[in-house]
């Protein structure tokens, strides 16, 4: 075959073809390799036997009952989780041996070497598929772990890093290579993931413990702010980047919180300072002087986020609850005062309604006794009756899935009618000057 008359790359790739003839050949027909090949085969059949041997006993050792939930039963079902990387691992030791032994014998350890490092991709690909449970950390494994371990098997690891790290990124004043930057993505995702699994974990032991709501909430916030602030200089630290490089554009944080951020950092301050006093937290029901009024279903750094009981979300900023007057009506679960307004005919003996009307409340399940009993007030005479009304109070809002002044009215209706007693409606006297007309 002509060589010269074939394109250049098809030669390159006859040629490198023909270089792995030659040493395939060469390891065929060499009693090192051969050496080699028993070697890894041998290991993996010691590593079978020895697992056979051990996992069953290992097993029976560490298995709690089914019903245990202690902490060493927890610890005994997280270490039986990693019994399957024994077989890669154990061929992977003795195969470590096996390779100074060749080594020292035949100068060589390719063959085992390579081996050996299929028995790691194997540990890593069963440790992504059966260990790994967590759907973030699988996925991690599956698109970064086994990669990495698959360029270690084949040995081009170390000639990936060095082309990543040779291969320079500059942006203003701050460089970094490639490889920074996939140091910074794996160590990024399992930092932050870590720091949100520790944040779920410290928020869940802080709602449990015996503390004022809004102090709770500024605690949790604090935690969350200590530990992705750790996260985010590590991240800093392990990509290599100068943190001192950031001071530029820390300054200009700095200005532009003092010249154009005003409102978000008096916001902030805001927010702090209402969760450390308490005066509005999740869960109230509050009225701001501007109109606002819902519950408050989330506190966050710059607002608050009010729902009314149509189902509208109003988000409030947070120095509106101190620079303005706000109405809590539910602080501390405190009860509340409301009135029903009724009227009766002046034909009726009024001086009987308020005991008819206070004992017909008081029949209501949500009507409390204290601080008041129900009290009916006269409040005037109108044009058509005479005008009453029935304070009581509730521990709630008369509003959303409570309707207690409607409640009231009913009950006062129903009895005062059993009463005999009437409601009055509109009544107007027509009065005729001079004589009436004549009929025909």
């Amino acid at each position: 075959m002509d060589m010269e008359a074939l394109p250049p790359f098809v030669g390159q790739a006859l040629e490198i073809l023909t270089q792995g003839v030659e040493l395939a050949k060469g390891w065929l027909l060499s009693p090192a390799a051969w050496s080699q090949f028993a070697v890894l085969v041998g290991s993996y059949v010691i590593a079978v036997l020895i697992t056979r041997i051990i996992v069953p006993r290992i097993s029976r050792f560490l298995s709690p009952s089914d019903d245990s939930e202690t902490l060493l039963s927890k610890t005994r079902r997280f270490v039986m989780m990693f019994l399957p990387l024994l077989l890669p691992l154990i061929a992977f030791a003795l195969t470590g041996i096996g390779e100074q032994v060749t080594r020292s014998i035949f100068g060589s350890g390719e063959v085992i070497a390579f081996g050996k490092r299929v028995f790691m991709f194997i540990a890593a690909r069963i440790f992504v598929r059966d260990i790994l449970q967590i759907p973030f950390l699988k996925l991690l494994g599956r698109y970064i772990l086994l990669p990495i371990a698959a360029l270690y098997a084949i040995g081009l690891l170390d000639d990936v890093s060095v082309l990543l790290e040779e291969t320079r990124v500059q942006i203003g004043n701050i460089g970094f290579s490639l490889m920074a930057i996939v140091r910074g993505v794996i160590a990024g995702s399992i930092l932050f993931w870590l720091g949100g699994w520790s944040n779920q974990q410290s928020t869940d032991y802080l709602t449990q413990q015996d503390m004022r709501p809004s102090l709770r909430t500024l605690t949790i916030k604090v935690v969350e702010f200590m530990i992705f602030g750790v996260a985010f200089l590590l991240l800093m630290n392990i990509m290599g980047i100068n943190l001192s490089a950031l001071a530029v554009l820390g300054g200009a944080i700095g200005v532009g919180l003092g010249f154009g951020l005003q409102k978000i950092a008096s916001n902030f301050i805001s927010g702090v300072i209402l969760l450390l006093e308490g005066q509005a937290t999740v869960g109230d029901y509050v009225e701001l002087d501007g109109g606002e009024q819902g519950k408050i279903v989330k506190m966050m750094a710059r607002a608050a986020i009010l729902e009314t009981f149509d189902g509208r979300w109003v988000v409030v900023p947070n120095e509106d609850f101190i620079t303005t007057r706000v109405i809590n009506y539910s602080d501390s679960g405190s009860a509340n005062r409301f009135e029903a307004p009724f009227s009766v005919t002046y034909e009726t003996d009024i001086n009987r309604v308020p005991d008819i009307v206070e004992a017909a409340v008081s029949t209501h399940p949500d009507v409390l006794q204290l601080p008041y009993p129900p009290d009916c007030e006269l409040r005037g005479f109108g044009e058509s009756g005479v005008d009453f009304a029935c304070e009581f109070w509730v521990n709630g809002l008369d509003d959303g899935d409570k309707k207690y002044t409607s409640d009231i009215l009913f009950l006062i209706w129903n009895a005062l009618k059993a009463e005999g007693i009437e409601m009055p409606y509109p009544r107007r006297i027509i009065e005729i000057k001079g004589n009436l007309p004549d009929s025909s």
